[in-house]
């Protein structure tokens, strides 16, 4: 069985699913091999035969790595019923996903690619990626506020503690904040625990990889130097999950 390979991680190089999708498929039936549904942990031998929703896996096209500026409103799925579904948005030529979400509220930076392993590396919480976001909220950013956003707030919704960060004012109304870690609407929590509201929220920074002058709505690929980099940061990321203690001592898997 030297040959054979995890069937969510063949579906993750074959650009079809990311490992974490591909298990949710083939929980629900919709995978295939050679015409037997299949389970989780099956393993895929060169010669087999393995269908997604009844369609043969093809050989991916060519790595596709895009950062696009998403614009409020649209929604961070390959869902084709969400009528405002990201994917229909850019209609690349080739199958891509997002790699993480931006919720449907917030603006900025999202890389799109059809590179499952490359997914899992930088959104794992685990692997302490950077992730860079300018807040607006609708009180004064007060030196109090600064501080107990960045040593940690608690999440009793989430069952867990944020992490300490990096959180700077930029104006009045205005500040930045870094993350390595990825819950659920995890600013906007955070804002509330100070019972303050997020009126814009948008992602200026991925890593290495920086909005910039990108326009909104619009996408581009890496420059050799910033795909030259962000391998190189890559290098040591794990794509497994790793279980820490959170803040209310239970162990806990990050999301993304």
């Amino acid at each position: 069985m030297s040959d054979s390979v995890r069937l969510n991680k063949y579906l993750s190089d074959h650009g079809v699913l990311s490992r974490r999708k591909a298990d949710e498929e083939i929980e629900k039936g919709k995978v295939t091999i050679n015409g037997k549904v299949a389970t989780l942990g099956d393993r895929v031998l060169p010669e087999d035969l393995v269908c997604y929703l009844g369609k043969p896996v093809k050989e991916k096209d060519e790595n596709v790595l895009l950062m696009f500026n998403k614009p409020v409103g649209i929604v961070c799925t390959a869902e084709k019923r969400e009528k405002d579904n990201i994917i229909d948005y850019i209609n690349y030529p080739v199958r891509i996903y997002p790699i993480g979400r931006l919720d449907k509220d917030s603006s900025g930076l999202i890389l799109m690619t059809n590179q499952g392993e490359l997914v899992n590396k930088i959104m794992r919480g685990s692997n302490f990626h950077e992730k860079e976001y300018i807040v607006r909220i609708n009180k004064p950013v007060t030196d109090a506020f600064i501080k107990g956003m960045s040593e940690g707030v608690p999440l009793r919704e989430l069952k867990t503690k944020t992490r300490p960060c990096k959180v700077k004012k930029i104006s009045k109304f205005t500040f930045s904040i870094i993350l390595t870690q990825g819950l659920n609407r995890q600013i906007r929590r955070m804002c509330e625990f100070f019972d303050t509201r997020v009126v814009e929220l948008k992602r200026v920074r991925i890593m290495n990889l920086e909005l910039g002058d990108l326009k909104e709505g619009t996408y581009r690929t890496l420059t050799k130097e910033e795909q030259d980099t962000l391998n190189a940061h890559l290098s040591g990321s794990s794509e497994k999950p790793r279980y820490v203690t959170n803040g209310f001592n239970q162990k806990s898997r990050r999301p993304n």
